[in-house]
């Protein structure tokens, strides 16, 4: 069962539930969030909110896509109110993506990034009711760094690169006495600028301030162990790079309920009413196969455990060379 966000033909917004091949508007609902509140309210789930509303009417959403209509699957009427935020080294294979990104250490040392990965591979997956070794942590931004399905990823005109990386991310609404409440999972574009990151282990924080796509849809309930996908880069209508990509718990080396006490751990990610989109890693990026992405390429993810797959353009901001000047007020 999948959730979805768009904007009407004949304006305003939508909800709509896909089972199978058909999909149909939530009577009454014009956001997920609005939606997943009135579940908190009557005590029930998401998905027994949803279909407990009955059917409205059909909608196509190939074509919504087409036209530009889907809205990423959760959201927040005030976008700072939208946290996106996300995890790395997370996944096998995952560190040795990064070393191949940073160089080979000195002999019979390891990089930090080995390092942590094992870690998460001792001590990522503890026992229920305990927690394990914290993973490494980034910052995106917030709801208006949240870019829609179908919509252009925009990489800053200081950046030195705009890479994809494709990867599962969590969907969040905290509830009103301060309880993380998962909404579902969604395919997600974490997009990076890997060369930024590759100059300095410091610059982590930098590469991650870009852009984020997630969706077209939501998966409801629990996501399956072992997910299958590709990562594909489209240039003229042409695929100029691909590869398959993992994920889901039994291809990772932390649980999912460890990377989610690990965010919410923060009293800060509790507030009341707060959206949190948390992306859970890779270990699949273009960029470690030595492919670098330009403006009107087509980065292409998709799983069919997570719904339709999410597409976006690249684009590239306008270069205006004057540094940035701070007024005095």
């Amino acid at each position: 069962m999948f959730l979805s966000q768009l904007l009407l033909p004949g304006g305003g917004r939508g909800v709509a539930l896909r089972e199978g091949d058909a999909a149909h508007l939530v009577p009454g609902a014009e956001s997920t969030r609005d939606l997943a509140q009135a579940a908190i309210a009557a005590g029930r789930g998401l998905a027994e909110e949803a279909a407990g509303r009955g059917r409205g009417a059909p909608v196509d959403l190939v074509q919504a896509l087409a036209e530009g209509r889907v809205l990423p699957p959760v959201d927040h009427p005030d976008p700072a109110h939208l946290h996106l935020t996300g995890t790395g080294l997370t996944h096998l294979g995952s560190a040795a993506t990064r070393d191949a990104m940073h160089g080979a250490p000195d002999a019979g040392e390891l990089t930090d990034s080995m390092k942590m990965f094992r870690m998460g591979l001792e001590g990522g997956k503890p026992r229920p009711g305990e927690a394990g070794v914290q993973p490494e942590w980034f910052y995106k931004g917030n709801g208006h760094a949240a870019v829609a399905p179908g919509a252009p990823l925009a990489s800053p005109a200081f950046a030195l690169d705009a890479g994809e990386e494709p990867e599962i991310a969590g969907l969040y609404l905290i509830g009103p006495d301060g309880t993380p409440l998962r909404l579902g999972f969604a395919l997600g574009n974490e997009f990076s600028d890997h060369v930024t990151e590759r100059g300095n282990y410091l610059w982590l924080a930098h590469s991650k301030l870009r852009p984020a796509s997630f969706g077209p849809e939501m998966l409801l309930g629990a996501l399956p162990r072992h997910v299958e996908g590709s990562s594909r880069i489209l240039r003229d209508g042409a695929t100029l790079w691909e590869r398959p990509f993992l994920s889901g718990e039994a291809n990772m080396s932390h649980s999912i309920a460890n990377l989610e006490h690990h965010h919410f751990k923060y009293a800060l990610f509790r507030q009341p009413g707060d959206v949190h989109v948390h992306f859970f890693g890779t270990a699949t990026l273009s960029f470690a196969d030595g492919v670098h992405a330009r403006p009107g390429d087509v980065f292409q993810i998709e799983a069919p455990a997570l719904g339709l797959p999410l597409r976006n353009p690249l684009v590239q901001m306008p270069n205006d060379a004057a540094p940035v000047a701070v007024a005095t007020l």
